[in-house]
């Protein structure tokens, strides 16, 4: 098997040669023959075991063997105990998918730490057709009916074509140990019940079922591959890029046959759950909203608003000192003071030309009426201000509304004060108090890079 290995890598995984390989070991049999069989073809590994605690001294037992092994073989080794229980019930997740999370977490920081190019895990094509058919029974699409990718941005599945019964029969004739999980033989868990129950009985109706089955994969992963080209278009069509948000046009999708499925399609990598919900905004009124944990999908009348969920808090204030040139947080703005010699007329009337074209994202402003340091903050309730051009103050959320923003736009705007009075909606307006009149002698010219 270690030659069909060597040659399947080769010919297949072939950037994995002279690579810093971090090998995902849990003890059990098949990331052993792994872990055996690269060191045999002289891969440079490194070793990584997560230890979920879920076993009690099982879990332990697991850890001090994959550690002994790799003292044994000279091979960096590294491990971490984690609470899975009390991760996966303050995230609301099952107790598998926290482990999952957990887990991958881990190995970006080891990559990113000991500067090792890739992790490979020891799926086999068992795992496969068992995942197949988790997620057949659960609901899916095409997705979760291709099985496990072999290659994964920075993750290598280099057994994959190998049956469980190879990587036994390998481990016998090479006399290794392994660590068996005792939950393995427990058909508690659904992929227990499908390993010990439901994959046996398919052999047996079809003994050839493994050969057929991985027929099956590669025609979906065909008609897969039609359907993402196809999808990539239809991106093209339907979607355009405003600040960094996704906007959706509603009615070019309603154009196609079973506009459901596009919208899936289109947004089934941003953590969406709530397929229903997300269909009904289609037909909502504008300012209805639905999140994931990492994204917001809002109906904002013609088209829905896909945007990544900020964590500043409305509290957070950032103070901005005198004589400050720039600043990168928040955001982006750069400062320039000049000063007007009036003692020169044309001489004035040239440089007050340069530094008074304004614009949404440049302002000069009135240095003396100015107190420092300044702020920056998110609007609250009952902020107001003196838009320039308008007679008179207006609140913040009625120009917001005159002005036609959506709840995202809104959320990212940011204002900067003096003295607790609004000078700038940083972006939209100037307020009119602090414009630069004929009396003034020093200006404060502000530049929002961002948006040029």
């Amino acid at each position: 098997m270690r030659t069909v290995v060597e040659q399947h890598i080769n010919k297949n995984l072939s950037f994995l040669i002279d690579k810093k390989l971090l090998v995902a070991i849990s003890g059990g049999i098949d990331s052993v023959v792994l872990t055996h069989i690269l060191y045999k073809l002289n891969f440079d590994i490194t070793l990584a075991h997560c230890n979920f605690s879920l076993r009690g001294k099982e879990s332990n037992k697991d850890e001090k063997f994959v550690k002994d092994w790799g003292n044994e073989l000279k091979i960096p080794t590294y491990t971490i105990q984690f609470d899975t229980e009390s991760y996966a019930s303050e995230m609301g997740i099952s107790t598998q998918m926290a482990a999952r999370e957990l887990r991958y977490n881990y190995f970006k920081q080891l990559l990113e730490k000991h500067n090792l190019d890739y992790v490979v895990t020891a799926h086999q094509k068992d795992d496969v057709i068992e995942t197949f058919l988790i997620n057949l029974t659960r609901g899916t699409g095409l997705d979760g009916l291709t099985g496990i990718p072999e290659v994964n941005e920075n993750v290598v599945r280099p057994l994959l074509p190998f049956i469980r019964n190879e990587i036994l029969v390998y481990a016998t004739r090479n006399k290794l140990q392994w660590r068996e999980d005792s939950t393995n033989s427990s058909i508690k868990y659904v992929r227990n019940k499908i390993r010990h129950k439901v994959v046996p009985f398919l052999k047996e109706l079809n003994p050839s079922l493994l050969e057929t089955f991985t027929k099956t994969v590669e025609n979906l992963k065909g008609s897969q591959q039609i359907v993402n080209d196809y999808i990539k278009i239809i991106k093209e069509q339907s979607t355009t890029i405003v600040n960094n948000d996704i906007h959706i046009n509603i009615a070019q999708l309603q154009k196609l046959n079973n506009p459901k499925v596009y919208f899936y399609e289109l947004l089934k990598d941003y953590g969406f759950t709530q397929w229903d919900d997300i269909n009904d905004l289609i037909n909502a009124q504008s300012g209805k909203q639905v999140v994931s944990k990492s994204h917001r999908l809002l109906k904002d009348r013609e088209v829905l608003i896909l945007s990544e969920i900020k964590t500043v808090e409305k509290s957070v204030y950032f103070e901005i000192h005198e004589n400050t040139s720039k600043i990168k947080t928040p955001i982006k703005l750069k400062f320039k003071a000049v000063d007007i010699p009036f003692d020169t007329k044309n001489q004035a009337n040239k440089v007050f030309e340069e530094v008074i074209l304004n614009d949404d994202n440049t302002i000069s402003i009135d240095y003396d009426k100015l107190k420092f340091p300044l702020i920056i903050r998110k609007w609250e309730k009952g902020d107001l201000f003196y838009p320039i051009g308008l007679k008179g103050k207006k609140k913040l959320s009625k120009f917001f509304k005159d002005e036609k923003f959506s709840i995202i736009e809104k959320e990212n705007t940011w204002i900067l004060c003096s003295n607790n009075e609004i000078v700038w909606v940083i972006g939209h307006r100037l307020d009119e108090r602090f414009k630069v009149s004929k009396y003034t002698s020093k200006i404060l010219k502000i530049k929002h890079p961002l948006k040029q």
